[in-house]
């Protein structure tokens, strides 16, 4: 389980974007996420019209090393570790996603 998930709103706290927040769009499996709106670079793209593809300068969204953002805390509206526990008994037991600061889960 990865403390940091598609669809988490996000703070960058190392970088040139420091201080900026965004929604996390994809995670990649080396250790690093894509965010909208953060770390965007201008790529110069080739036309390709088989695919319909128009040449030019584009922005692209460029990946975030995981260890340069924090989760979003709304309540203290700041960056907050993440942790883990486990609710629940028996069958019904399963491992939440918690903040450090306050305990509280991070999904309700």
């Amino acid at each position: 389980m990865n403390k940091i998930r598609k669809g988490d709103e996000i703070v960058v706290i190392a970088g040139k974007d420091k201080g900026r927040r965004g929604k996390v769009s994809q995670v990649l499996a080396n250790g690093k996420l894509v965010v909208e709106g953060v770390n965007v670079a201008k790529k110069h793209q080739k036309p390709n019209p088989n695919a319909g593809i128009a040449g030019g300068v584009v922005e692209k969204e460029m990946p975030l090393d995981v260890s340069n953002v924090m989760l979003w805390n709304p309540k203290t509206s700041k960056g907050d570790r993440v942790g883990f526990r486990f609710e629940g008994e028996g069958e019904k037991r399963r491992k939440v996603r918690v903040f450090k600061s306050s305990q509280e889960l991070v999904d309700g």
